[in-house]
């Protein structure tokens, strides 16, 4: 396993000169997960999820970034610690030009985090904009497949701290469930119908929208199974994909006239 923050600059190069060009990037967030989960929650899927995909899978583990753009989820509730959308798309731009001068051809940023979203994929065109030929790709621990999506949200289309998170930490990490907390920390999705976006603050009583409640350490290993087994097969795929075309970012078609 080549995990980056146990190797040394040596061992990173010979990594890379023997054909490991693939680092995964596990981003999550630290923020509120309701009365019933610590707020390190996606964080630790994201951090699990990649560490045993990258046991079976030849890429350069890079560590875990735990900070996110969690300013959705508002000063009501303590433990949120935020990005705002432009310092994360300079942090991931930053660290994007590391990886790549390290001589790594492609970067997958596993998210563990809904709202890191949008400022991953500024990152992603910045970077690929400016080192020709470097792939970038960013897949949600959410929806690493299409029965993996289904599961989060099958109780709750705007889900947050709900019945698949909470059952993914009791398998995984139950020192930060509280299961003393779940029969009352449901609280329905009010967004259906909704036209704008709202804060966490404006559409739930307790930080969570779902039913933690119905959560099991069984369904959570159920769905962990499958969050690992669908990873490492897009992670097989990627490690050999080849851009469609080999044209250059930089160079005009005009020259070619």
């Amino acid at each position: 396993m080549n995990q980056l923050s146990h190797m040394t600059w040596e061992e990173v190069a010979s990594a890379v000169e023997g054909g490991v060009q693939t680092a995964v990037l596990p981003i999550g967030a630290t923020e509120q997960h309701g009365p019933h989960l610590g707020c390190g929650m996606d964080t630790a899927i994201a951090h699990t999820l990649c560490y045993d995909v990258a046991k079976d899978t030849e890429v350069i583990l890079l560590p875990t970034l735990p900070y996110g753009c969690s300013i959705g989820h508002s000063k009501r509730w303590p433990g949120t610690l935020a990005l705002t959308p432009k310092t994360l798309i300079d942090v991931i731009t930053d660290l994007g030009d590391w990886v790549v001068s390290a001589g790594i051809r492609r970067l997958l940023i596993v998210n563990g985090h809904v709202t890191n979203d949008a400022p991953l994929r500024c990152a992603l065109e910045i970077l690929r904009a400016k080192h020709d030929g470097f792939m970038v790709a960013i897949v949600p621990t959410a929806q690493v497949s299409p029965r993996v999506r289904e599961a989060h949200f099958a109780d709750a289309e705007d889900w947050h701290a709900n019945d698949a998170e909470t059952a993914l930490m009791m398998h995984l990490h139950p020192e930060i469930v509280r299961p003393e907390k779940l029969t009352a920390a449901d609280d329905p999705d009010r967004t259906d119908g909704c036209v704008f976006s709202h804060p966490v603050n404006r559409t739930s009583t307790n930080g969570v929208t779902g039913t933690p409640s119905a959560a099991t350490a069984e369904k959570g290993e159920m769905l962990y199974q499958l969050m690992r087994e669908d990873l490492t097969a897009l992670i097989h795929k990627a490690i050999t994909e080849e851009a469609p075309l080999n044209i250059s970012y930089e160079k005009s078609i005009l020259n070619e006239l």
